[in-house]
């Protein structure tokens, strides 16, 4: 290794070990201070295209405590003369929480130009969402290009910039990565980012799909402590399908495929913090299906595999 190398890598290691915001398992809130909530991301029922109210009502009606909601239904919902103070009116009549949001600003990417206006596209979204009673948004690695290597680092210090906006609006960017990209594909990438931006209120967005699409494994949930997770997309995969070949849309009820629910939601709540469990399926095949049917399969599924964990 050459010196510059070295002395890079020793000045990272010790990044890390003074950063005690990202918090190893020995820095865990109490075990007793945990506590599983059940979320509908609207993607589970989205092949109707029936739009954010009736997703709403759906999510109440299946019993859910809250949803996750996509960024562009409110954004259609509002363009098509929807009020805003309305649809909270939904939010709070219906007995749900606006857990979090999905959006795709391309607030990471290299160029400076797209990166500005992918901050103010950030910064708006987060304040349309503020209007709902939303906390949260996602922060994914959207527009990032394939062919252009990563500075985890220069990640870490735009996520800064994101958290800046998230405490001005009340709406904390969740860092998220996605399995499949060819850029942000890792769990290990995103604690990296996140050590990297030295701040006290980063977040990472993890799903069980993702972790294993992306070769993340599973382990490294016993690396963070109880404040980093907030919300993990639960959903889960086939054992049939090569892993570099899986698609969102083959992902499945939590409990029908392979993966390793019982020992994730062990390490989830051995964390300490309320753990928002968080639906999260493109499956189309569901979608011949009643959309509530789908909304309460998926809970009880999700109740199913949290009662089997080992608290």
């Amino acid at each position: 290794m050459k010196r510059r190398e070295l002395l890079k890598t020793i000045g990272l290691a010790t990044g890390l070990a003074a950063i005690p915001q990202i918090g190893f398992s020995e820095d865990t809130k109490s075990k007793s201070s945990f506590k599983f909530k059940y979320c509908l991301n609207t993607s589970t029922i989205s092949g109707q295209k029936s739009g954010i109210q009736k997703y709403l009502e759906i999510a109440a009606q299946a019993g859910y405590e809250g949803v996750e909601i996509w960024v562009q239904d409110v954004k259609e919902y509002k363009s098509k003369g929807g009020s805003l103070k309305a649809l909270k009116k939904l939010v709070e009549d219906s007995h749900l929480v606006v857990y979090d949001a999905i959006g795709f600003a391309p607030w990471m990417v290299d160029d400076e130009q797209q990166r500005k206006a992918g901050l103010e596209q950030m910064k708006q979204e987060m304040e349309l969402m503020a209007e709902l009673g939303c906390t949260r948004i996602a922060a994914p690695a959207a527009g990032v290009k394939a062919d252009e290597p990563l500075n985890l680092v220069k990640v870490g210090e735009r996520y800064k910039q994101l958290l800046e906006l998230g405490r001005q609006t009340g709406v904390m960017p969740q860092l998220e990565f996605w399995g499949s990209s060819p850029v942000f594909y890792s769990m290990g990438q995103a604690l990296m980012a996140a050590a990297a931006a030295n701040d006290p209120d980063v977040k990472i967005l993890p799903d069980v799909y993702h972790l294993f699409r992306g070769n993340s494994g599973f382990e490294s949930l016993k690396l963070v402590n109880g404040n980093v997770i907030d919300v993990i997309h639960m959903n889960d995969y086939p054992g049939n399908i090569a892993r570099e070949e899986q698609k969102d849309k083959d992902r499945v009820y939590p409990g029908d495929g392979v993966a390793p629910l019982t020992r994730i939601l062990t390490d989830l709540a051995n964390m300490g913090g309320i753990k928002i469990l968080s639906l999260e399926l493109f499956n189309p095949e569901y979608w011949k299906n009643d959309s509530l049917s789908i909304a309460k399969t998926g809970l009880e599924k999700m109740r199913k595999a949290a009662a089997a964990a080992k608290l």
